[in-house]
């Protein structure tokens, strides 16, 4: 036996497994960017980071406020009585006033339309921990859960990988702009069915990550209705809630139940985060809020593995009970988001290149669909190895989202100033310029090999003619000729 094989054998199937989802293009990107990151004065050349969802636009606003309220840390003079109290062990549950300012968030994103118990919440390390927390709430290795088309890779880690969950697409196309259908629902769960897979529940992200669009009111009714009819769970990703920019606002899963009178709040289920909304991906606040008090339980329980550091808790109570610097911070991360949202897809119209309308999120669902050599996956893999390693942009393709069309790439537009966005902007004008001129040339070429054929052909077509016709004379073109006619002149 090789050591090698003896090393594998000391570790668990865990750890050598590709579980975790990350050999994927979604990742290269990443890793293409870590080698030779972007730098607007050092590194000129370097690969532009626009594979990454994070909201970067209102940092000045939380500095600010940290300024004005040096007592809200426990690291500054001002608030260093608090350290005692901070500092020791912390119930599970979390500080009240962290889950209180948690909630008071969670309804002022939603317009005020419903409220919160902050005694539903519960603590996780990050979005991630919040995922697979619940899949280990709800379901067993080998359990199924339903997962429209296209969405978040990272999610084959997050529900997946430790669990022993399994994912089942729902698949979505580009003929209703990727909406999620009744009878798309029913064929992925139908499928199950004759797969032997047990349904315990659908997981939809809204706004969606990567389509950066949200559910109405109907569809959401329609999700609610499906997962009641087969007793299942609803598994509702809301992390980008507060990055809506467009006039339509956001309808959470938790308003559309008010108004259902036959509906089991026992199977519906939210996770939330500060990483989009509040551009606070490194703080790791992940939340569950669960309407089955069962789940609540068992979540505060395994809380334990992911919770959030006590002196976070204490800085962020502080900032979301402060009503006007909440109500400030949604209407200007929302404006910012509008004109930035606005600046790239403009930019690329300019272009000839299109994006799926929007209305939220921190990225674009552009179509390159006229650039691919061949529809296919190979041929957006083709064209994703150019963009990334040639123009240096690191976007992420559609396949790697389990998008069943070819040709589409999510680009994130909020992790960088106006100046690299507009860097960004140049590189795909020189590229589509070059591509499109290479397809000018490659067209008349094939016009020109066309045209070259035509002749040839109709100058094959009339000597043979002509030799038929003079066969066919010695018989006077008799249509009970003994001689056969040419496949030529039946074709006429």
């Amino acid at each position: 036996m090789g050591l090698g094989n003896e090393k594998r054998q000391l570790l668990s199937k865990m750890a050598m497994n590709e579980g975790h989802g990350e050999n994927s293009a979604y990742f290269d990107g990443w890793k293409a960017y870590e080698r030779d990151p972007f730098h607007p004065t050092n590194n000129r050349h370097g690969v532009l980071q626009m594979g990454l969802a994070e909201n970067q636009l209102c940092f000045d606003l939380i500095q600010e406020w940290i300024g004005n309220n040096p007592e809200a840390s426990i690291c500054t003079s001002e608030g260093l009585h608090h350290f005692s109290d901070i500092a020791i062990f912390q119930d599970y549950h979390g500080l009240p006033e962290f889950r209180e300012g948690v909630a008071n968030l969670m309804s002022k994103v939603r317009g005020g339309r419903v409220k919160f118990d902050p005694d539903r919440i519960v603590m996780s390390g990050g979005a991630t921990g919040a995922n697979e927390m619940i899949m280990f709430c709800l379901a067993d290795p080998g359990d199924v859960f339903l997962l429209p088309t296209p969405y978040y890779p990272a999610f084959v880690r997050d529900l997946c990988w430790r669990t022993g969950v399994q994912i089942v697409p729902v698949h979505c196309d580009s003929s209703n702009n990727f909406k999620i259908t009744r009878s798309a629902l029913e064929e992925a769960y139908k499928k199950a069915q004759e797969d032997n897979l047990n349904v315990k529940g659908l997981l939809m992200t809204n706004p969606s990550n990567p389509l950066g669009t949200t559910l109405d009111k109907k569809t959401l009714k329609s999700l609610v209705s499906f997962i009641n009819e087969k007793n299942i769970h609803l598994v509702c990703d809301e992390i980008y809630a507060a990055t809506v920019f467009k006039p339509c606002s956001f309808i959470s899963v938790s308003e559309v139940i008010q108004e259902m009178e036959s509906c089991s709040k026992d199977l519906i289920h939210i996770v939330y985060s500060l990483s989009k909304d509040l551009g606070l991906p490194g703080f790791r606040v992940g939340i569950v809020y669960s309407y089955n008090d069962t789940v609540v339980s068992c979540g505060r329980k395994m809380s334990s593995f992911g919770l959030v550091s006590s002196q976070t808790q204490h800085m962020l109570a502080s900032m979301l009970l402060d009503d006007d610097f909440v109500d400030k911070f949604l209407a200007e991360s929302s404006r910012r988001l509008a004109n930035r949202h606005g600046l790239f897809t403009e930019g690329l119209e300019k272009m000839g290149i299109t994006c799926l309308p929007s209305n939220a999120g921190l990225f674009c669902w552009m179509s390159l669909r006229n650039l691919l050599k061949e529809q296919t996956v190979e041929g957006e893999m083709m064209l994703w190895n150019v963009i990334v390693n040639e123009v240096k942009l690191n976007v992420s393709p559609g396949s790697s989202f389990s998008c069943t069309e070819a040709g589409w790439f999510r680009v994130c537009f909020a992790n960088m100033d106006d100046e690299t966005v507009k860097e960004a902007l140049r590189r795909i004008r020189e590229f589509v310029g070059r591509e499109t001129e290479k397809k000018t040339v490659m067209m008349k070429k094939m016009k020109r090999s066309s045209r070259k054929s035509s002749v040839s052909m109709r100058g094959s077509f009339v000597s043979t003619r002509r030799f038929d016709e003079t066969v066919m004379s010695h018989h006077r073109m008799s249509p009970h000729s003994p001689v056969h006619h040419s496949p030529l002149v039946k074709a006429t």
